[in-house]
């Protein structure tokens, strides 16, 4: 998922938490509702520093191995055409 793209989700999602903690101001759900805004906050933050960072500096980061590309299929036309 895109950086801006996600961004917008976790905002909205910001929205909905702040709309259910003004509809339900006391009660129990009140401190899950604020640990969760405050998630949604660090996500967001996690985002912005990943997307602002070089694309270099990005990979070397990552601990992730990139997927081998697939193997391409050969279709009857390719097949024939290699006989």
């Amino acid at each position: 998922m895109k950086a801006n793209k996600a961004l917008k989700r976790l905002t909205q999602a910001e929205d909905v938490i702040s709309d259910v903690m003004e509809r339900y101001p006391a009660g129990s759900i009140q401190q899950q509702l604020l640990d969760a805004k405050a998630a949604v906050g660090r996500a967001k933050d996690a985002i912005v520093q990943a997307s602002s960072r070089p694309k270099k500096a990005a990979a070397e980061a990552s601990s992730e191995v990139p997927p081998a590309k697939p193997e391409t299929k050969k279709t009857k036309s390719t097949a024939r055409k290699s006989k």
